[in-house]
């Protein structure tokens, strides 16, 4: 293996990708400048799978579209100033999905390594010409196919309801959705990438037909790590989204379902000594609207009208997903968001919760309203609440004295309803964290909406009007 030397890689190169339906692998190939090759490959079961050329040619657009998008696990290792796709050409529309993925996806890796990503990151495009090739084309090995098809056509359907592919993390938001259409009647599969035990847990749990999808990254990119590339947070629920439409489509289900909530689209305020807002870095980006909308727009555009992309949580705070989440048992011993569960390496905690990281602590809270104490004690297998060493994290996620955390967790205006709320109840008002809330930070704080008033679905989303009524009447039941 050669020496990775970060600084003087100019250029980040696409090479090809490759889907071999006999075996159901996915090729994704990388290099900086002349370098080895990259290859990540994605691993769909159910293999072989019997394509017809119309839907190859689906499976190809969105296969291209993955590569591109989880090449930013590679990328962001240089972050180099050039960009270049060897295999086939991509169109104006592509490219500002991909700089905007890129550029907002890796804010807080930008933010943590001190680098600026405007303007940095461009896409090389091929605009149409006269004579009917793009302009680029020549000299680029360029089969005359581009990454987007601008009328690609709806595949033929078999007459059967709604059939969802519903991403599963292992936490409290993906089991409220899969609850949800459960209740609603709708056929779905509790798919998950990787090879978590905690997962697959959750997923048995469920009782649903389940589909593991295998993500092997290119070997050396840990090395890579080690000789002093740029690491940091990449967007994972784009290249997640990217790979499960590719399954979609092999596989043949028309709706792709994630659980993010419209908490999500809201990021960290960075301030300096002054107060000034410095920097705004949201760590979930690819979990918010923005990154939601635009790629559900371009796949239903460019890729598979057929294939919906929607969260079907969107319309609802993380409060009013712990609400939801609260109405059932069924996964108390069974479920964590706890992301030390989650590290693709280093140590995991021995329980599924560590009770130290923000998002043990923001679920505890949000759960707390909504569920009696001796319930969620014995989830979390002690009173979070009732420990002042837990001080400062707690304050993080109120926005007192310190920003919004790096972490998947909800506003900062929910966790101070939540205390609020908390502070009012017998049960919880003694708690150490609690008792000081009241006492001491309340007072300090602006006007803090009350908590019912977090609770009502509101907002954009992607969700089918048919499918939103339905799943509306289920959450106010």
């Amino acid at each position: 293996m050669s020496t990775f030397q970060r600084d003087a890689i100019s250029t980040f190169r696409f090479v090809r990708c490759s889907f071999d339906s006999a075996t159901g692998v996915a090729r994704l190939v990388y290099a900086f400048d002349d370098g080895e090759e990259l290859v990540e490959t994605i691993a769909i079961p159910g293999a072989p799978f019997a394509l017809d050329a119309q839907r190859a040619a689906t499976v190809e657009r969105a296969l291209r579209l993955l590569h591109l998008i989880a090449g930013v696990s590679y990328y962001k290792a240089a972050v180099p100033g050039g960009i270049r796709i060897d295999s086939y050409a991509i169109d104006a529309a592509t490219a500002r999905l991909l700089e905007s993925i890129y550029e907002n996806g890796l804010g807080e890796f930008a933010y943590r390594n001190g680098i600026d990503l405007r303007g940095r990151i461009r896409f090389p495009a091929v605009h149409p010409s006269p004579n009917g090739r793009r302009a680029g084309d020549e000299g680029r090995g360029y089969d005359g196919t581009s990454a987007a098809d601008p009328s690609p056509q709806p595949l033929s359907r078999r007459e059967r309801g709604l059939q969802a592919l519903t991403a599963i993390g292992g936490g409290k938001d993906s089991l409220v959705s899969i609850e949800a259409l459960r209740a609603l009647g709708v056929e779905q599969t509790a798919t998950w990438i990787g090879s978590s035990p905690l997962i697959a847990a959750c997923a048995a749990r469920t009782g649903l037909s389940t589909l593991n999808i295998g993500r092997q990254l290119a070997s050396q990119l840990f090395e890579y790590n080690r000789q002093g590339a740029y690491n940091g947070h990449i967007p994972v629920t784009a290249i997640n989204s990217a790979i499960l439409v590719l399954a979609a489509l092999v596989r043949g289900f028309d709706h792709v379902v994630f659980s993010n909530e419209r908490s999500a689209s809201y990021g960290s305020e960075i301030r300096d000594t002054t107060g000034t807002i410095v920097a705004q870095v949201n760590h979930q980006w690819s979990k918010g609207w923005a990154f939601e909308r635009d790629f559900g727009e371009y796949v239903h555009a460019h890729v598979a009208p057929g294939v919906h992309y929607c969260s079907l949580l969107r319309p609802l705070s993380e409060l009013a997903v712990a609400r939801q989440f609260a109405k059932t048992d069924r996964y108390d011993a069974h479920f964590s968001s706890c992301n030390r569960n989650f590290h693709i390496l280093g140590e995991r905690p021995a329980n599924r919760w560590c009770g130290q990281c923000p998002k043990c602590h923001f679920v505890f809270l949000a759960l707390a309203p909504f569920m009696p104490k001796p319930r969620l004690m014995a989830i979390f297998g002690r009173n979070l609440l009732d420990d002042p060493t837990l001080a400062s994290g707690f304050d993080a996620l109120i926005e007192y004295r310190d920003h919004k955390p790096f972490e998947c967790v909800g506003e900062g205006r929910e966790a101070r309803a939540a205390f609020i709320a908390l502070a009012q109840r017998p049960a919880w008002r003694e708690d150490a964290l609690v008792r000081r809330f009241a006492r001491e930070i309340a007072p300090q704080l602006g006007e803090v909406p009350p908590l019912e008033s977090l609770l009502a679905p509101t907002g954009e989303h992607r969700i089918p009007a048919d499918l939103w009524e339905r799943v509306r009447a289920h959450f106010a039941a």
